[in-house]
């Protein structure tokens, strides 16, 4: 039995199946042992993905950041060439 990693690239939808696996454990009042282990793994699995795209994301913002102090650097070093 093979399971696909999630496509760690959409975070929104990540988030979306960890929610539904929450609501399969809120709605249920019998504990079927082997499908909720199925559960935990997948949950697991969206988890580590989520995570591994929250760290792109972040390292994403970090670069942005750069870029825009980097910018507002040399427009600074301009107007004070310019007095």
């Amino acid at each position: 039995m093979t399971k696909e990693k999630p496509d760690i690239k959409n975070l929104s939808d990540n988030l979306k199946k960890l929610s539904d696996i929450a609501d399969w454990f809120d709605n249920r009042e019998d504990a079927d042992i082997e499908q909720g282990l199925e559960k935990v793994k997948e949950a697991v699995v969206l988890i580590k993905a989520s995570k591994e795209r929250l760290k792109e994301i972040e390292n994403e913002f970090e670069e942005i950041k750069k870029e825009i102090d980097i910018d507002g650097e040399k427009e600074e070093d301009n107007s004070k060439q310019d007095v």
